[in-house]
């Protein structure tokens, strides 16, 4: 005798229930390696061309893989270590110098010597004690950077969970790829949309505004280095980081520099600084990405600098890839159910 439709609803809402707890159980387990989880992606579609062909000469799906992690480690891991190491050295340095007396009267005078600006310095102040105040923030950043250079056991994990997964994806990738798709409740056509236009937003990121973001940073560092600007490469990182925003980001390091280089009593380095963060470093984007994305990233500025700083807010450092990718995916989404809407009223 068939059961009652009552008990047949009730059962399947107690197992859409348990598996939603189940599922959210899963994320608060993973979260803590969510960053290595969403670097090893990234890498592993960065550098799929890469190991397909290698993989044509390797047959052995296992050693293929165990010589990619290795040729990863080589090219990005060790020059990463390497470059940290020297930001955070150079970081250190900049808020002991901003904390040395001499750092303060370097202000105090230069205040004295242009009454205007401290005339205007003075408007925004008001009753705020600027000396104490810059020693305060020094303090504060002298701890926190402290704090993140010790926190060297957590970030060790991290990266071993990433490289290990990483392992797997080169290997078993199709079984990856086809276990995403039983998990997608779509059409074999809409998947391969979706997962096609992951793919693509996902290179457009990482190779579109991350390496062109890298090559806007080698080119105000080389500036920075012929101008004789303190600590080259931390400038320089900074200058790489604020230009994954894109438009202005990189306006946002070069700019202060030159201002400060000015008011040093380098006008001339400061005016060869701002021409050529304005007509190099700002604009070589607008030729490189159109050439390293083409039509990948479907996408307007606007909405790819709200999905970039969303990102970034939500995720922290993730967010560069999981914003403008979480965009993609409502697209693509939003562009499906128009589709078979479409099609509905049609028939």
């Amino acid at each position: 005798m068939p059961e009652p439709q009552h008990e047949t609803n009730w059962q399947q809402t107690t197992l859409f229930l348990l598996t939603l707890a189940i599922l959210i159980l899963c994320a608060i387990l993973l979260e803590p390696f969510f960053a290595p989880l969403v670097g090893a992606i990234v890498l592993a579609v960065v550098t799929q061309r890469p190991y397909d062909w290698l993989a044509t000469k390797i047959r052995t799906p296992s050693l293929c893989a165990s010589i990619a992690l290795i040729l990863v480690i080589l090219a990005i891991i060790v020059p990463g270590y390497y470059l940290a190491q020297e930001i955070g050295q150079q970081a250190v340095s900049a808020i002991n110098a901003l904390r040395q007396d001499s750092t303060q009267q370097k202000i105090y005078d230069f205040l004295t010597h242009h009454p205007a600006i401290a005339t205007q310095v003075q408007a925004y102040t008001d009753s705020f004690d600027l000396s104490a105040a810059t020693r305060s923030a020094a303090a504060y950043l002298g701890r926190h950077i402290g704090t993140l250079l010790g926190n060297s056991v957590r970030l060790i994990t991290q990266l071993v969970v990433m490289l290990f997964i990483l392992f797997f994806l080169f290997r078993d990738r199709a079984q990856a790829l086809a276990f995403l798709r039983s998990l997608l409740p779509l059409r074999e056509d809409e998947t391969t949309q979706l997962l096609t236009r992951l793919d693509d937003t996902i290179l457009a990121t990482a190779l579109g505004r991350l390496a062109i973001a890298i090559i806007q940073g080698i080119l105000a560092g080389l500036a920075y280095w012929l101008l004789g600007v303190p600590g080259v490469v931390l400038w320089a990182f900074t200058t790489a980081l604020m230009a994954m925003i894109p438009g202005f980001g990189a306006v946002l390091v070069w700019a202060p520099i030159a201002l400060y280089l000015g008011f040093s009593g380098h006008w001339g380095k400061a005016a060869i600084l701002a021409l050529w963060g304005g007509v190099i470093v700002s604009t070589i984007d607008n030729f490189l990405y159109p050439i390293l994305i083409g039509t990948r990233l479907r996408a307007h500025t606007v909405t790819i600098l709200i999905s970039i700083l969303g990102g970034v807010a939500l995720f922290g450092i993730t967010g560069i890839i999981l914003g403008p990718v979480l965009f993609s995916t409502a697209a693509t989404l939003l562009d499906i159910w128009r589709t078979r809407t479409k099609l509905q009223q049609q028939q």
